[in-house]
């Protein structure tokens, strides 16, 4: 090994104890008890503080006592002595023999010199001997994780440095002609750490900070501000969001189940539903935002109002909360075949989320459909459940006369998006208004007495149903297997079914009409019951005597007037025939009551048992329409003069009546009266 290669090796060495043992420390410090006890063999053997110590420091004694010389020598010799001791109790290594003759070079002749050269090479030849083989052990016992042996390595490395660092002093004050004594003396206060510890020239410093400090902060602070704004960010996006998602899924709460033989609860607003997803998935093929756009009549030429909640059921609170929109578009996911001329229409959101109203059992949805050259509006009973919040479905019966009907059954296919007024109606039973109900049902009258029986089994409601339906055959009874399914599933649920074409009972079908008799022996003290009462209107007013006849109150028979009941419309050829017939009478008796439309600026005489909306339509004044029989409130104009009675008001609410409004199908008069039209 080269002297050049040798000094790389001290070198790396000087590095490696620099990291093990720090000059700020002393000695002793990194000295195990085991290396204690190696250096101290007399403290082990339990002998005094004499020993080896002393031959090292008798040595440099020696060596100071003979450069000072006389009494101050042998003070020196013999406080060098102690010094040794003392040394070697500290961890220090011990001092040793060239020190001495380092201290007397200056007297030393030239051959001693020479001698003094040599001997210093070879300790520095020996100290990186003993460097290269504590490097190889610490290597080894690194990778072994044998700490004993690291620490014994370490300590032959220092030894070895101290060796090679005696030598290159020696070196150094023969070569470069300093004083000999500072430079051992150099030596000496190095090997007892007795060196003052380097300190660092000032620089920057902000806050007692470096530099490098400094910068450190400064990044960290930056990333922290990011963050925060990130979040703030995607707080405000989440907000937004939000907002979106709660416009197009209102949620409620958990349904209010009531005990046995007691109310659901105190009122219909109050009964609520599970929650549904906040989460909304757009529609194949549509982002996020424009189906939240087309949730709400996004083509529709009627705006909506805002969402806030509403009291009462005109635009009904449902069992979940509700949004206030007067137009929505749905799509039509599924048709259902139930009869040869009955078809389930299953509608959902346009976005594929929740519905973005809510109905309650019993009402009605109001559809708009392009049937001709000018739309037109009809209004269907919700068949299905209020707890599915996410579809509704409207059974429809295909009447030859209904322009309705007819689109739906002819032209309405899945997929199709049709705009619909969000539910109303007040034929509606939620399970808070008796503890046990009659639902009576003749014909397709029957889809609102399905809403009611699904959503009281969905709720698990426990008051006793009893299902009574009148139709003329098993062909045209709609329903037939799910009523089957919930009656087998639900104790308090009673169904019974009339079949007029029938000539004998078969399956738990009863052959014939119904009549008072069967009633009575079906419903056990129906006179204290609650009923409901839906179908065509002979079937209906036939019904509603058998319920009188049986003492059922009138105020606790409640009906519903839709389907096949409606009035049709006034042809072309009666409307002229009408119109010659108003000039005659106006001629005849000019103090017949006339209606004047205020907005269009005409007037004709009114007809006897005329409605509004019968001369509008004589008179070509466009009033908007769809149940014809008062239930939906399409029709609703105001009265600027006179008075009209009504003999149904249900599509008006109490704040409709204050507003002075009337129902245009209603509307009789026997003196002048005006309206907006």
């Amino acid at each position: 090994m080269t002297y050049v290669s040798k000094a790389l090796v001290v070198s790396l060495a000087a590095a490696v104890i620099a990291i093990l043992a720090p000059a700020t420390l002393p000695a002793h410090a990194q000295v195990s008890p085991e290396e204690h006890a190696k250096h101290h063999p007399e403290q082990a053997r339990g002998g005094g503080p004499q020993g080896a110590g002393e031959q090292g420091g008798g040595m440099m004694g020696g060596g100071m006592g003979g450069m000072m010389g006389g009494e101050r020598g042998g003070m020196m010799g013999g406080g060098m002595g102690g010094m040794g001791g003392m040394m070697e109790k500290m961890g220090a290594p011990k001092p040793k023999e060239l020190y001495p003759k380092l201290m007397d070079l200056p007297d030393l002749p030239m051959e001693e010199r020479t001698k003094i050269q040599q001997e210093a090479h070879q300790r520095m030849m020996d100290g990186t001997t003993l460097l290269s083989s504590g490097l190889d052990e610490l290597a080894l016992a690194a990778s072994t994780d044998d700490f004993q042996t690291m620490q014994n390595a370490t300590a032959k490395m220092r030894e070895g440095l101290a060796q090679f660092e005696s030598g290159l002093a020696a070196h150094r004050a023969i070569a470069e002609g300093k004083e000999p004594r500072n430079v051992a003396i150099q030596w000496f206060r190095r090997e007892m750490n007795l060196l003052p510890v380097a300190r660092a020239e000032p620089d920057f410093r902000l806050l007692g900070m470096s530099a490098f400090h400094t910068a450190i902060m400064v990044v960290l602070v930056a990333f922290a501000a990011a963050m925060i704004w990130m979040y703030f960010f995607k707080m405000k996006r989440a907000t937004e969001l939000m907002k979106q998602l709660a416009a197009a899924s209102p949620s409620g709460d958990t349904p209010i189940v009531a005990p046995a033989g007691q109310p659901a609860s105190p009122s219909p607003a109050a009964v609520a539903t599970p929650r549904t997803s906040a989460a909304v998935a757009a529609a194949p093929g549509t982002s996020q935002s424009a189906a939240a756009e087309h949730d709400c009549c996004s083509d529709s030429d009627v705006s909506c109002d805002d969402e806030s909640v509403v009291e009462g059921t005109g635009i009904s609170t449902g069992l979940l909360r509700v949004a206030k929109r007067k137009l929505c578009r749905l799509r039509v996911a599924r048709i259902f075949q139930e009869t040869d001329d009955v078809k389930t229409f299953r509608l959902v959101a346009c976005h594929g989320g929740a519905l973005p109203f809510s109905y309650l059992p019993g009402q009605f949805l109001t559809l708009t459909l392009p049937a001709g050259e000018k739309p037109i509006r009809r209004s269907y009973t919700i068949s299905s459940s209020p707890t599915q919040g996410f579809y509704c479905e409207i059974s429809v019966k295909r009447e030859d006369q209904g322009a309705g009907s007819r689109y739906l059954h002819d032209h309405v296919k899945e997929g199709d998006t049709l705009e619909a007024q969000a539910p109303s109606g007040k034929f509606i039973f939620t399970g808070s208004e008796a503890n046990s109900i009659v639902l009576i049902a003749g014909g397709v009258g029957i889809t609102p007495m399905m809403s009611i029986t699904r959503a009281l089994t969905d709720m698990g409601w426990q008051g006793d149903i009893y299902f009574i339906a009148a139709c003329r055959d098993t062909k045209h009874f709609i329903f037939q297997e799910e009523l089957r399914r919930l009656q087998e599933r639900n104790a308090n649920l009673h169904v019974f079914v009339a079949m007029s074409r029938m000539k004998d009972s078969v399956d738990g079908y009863f052959a014939g009409r119904l009549t008072k008799e069967r009633l009575a022996e079906w419903v056990p003290d129906i006179a204290s019951k609650w009923v409901h009462l839906c179908g065509a209107p002979p079937m209906m007013d036939a019904i509603k005597q058998m319920l009188v006849d049986l003492d059922v109150p009138t105020d606790r028979i409640h009906t519903e007037n839709f389907g096949s009941q409606q009035k049709p419309h006034v042809k072309a050829a009666q409307r002229e025939q009408a119109a010659e017939t108003a000039d005659a009478t106006r001629a005849a008796s000019p103090v017949a009551a006339a209606v004047t439309f205020a907005a269009s600026g005409k007037s004709t005489p009114l007809q006897p048992d005329e409605t509004v909306l019968e001369a509008a339509e004589r008179e070509g004044v466009d009033i908007d329409y769809s149940c014809r029989v008062g239930m939906c409130g399409v029709c609703r104009v105001k009265l600027l003069a006179g008075n009209v009675s009504m003999e149904v008001d249900y599509g008006l609410e109490p704040e409709d009546k204050a507003a002075g409004m009337i129902l245009a199908c209603q509307a009789k008069s026997t003196e002048d009266v005006t309206v907006e039209a």
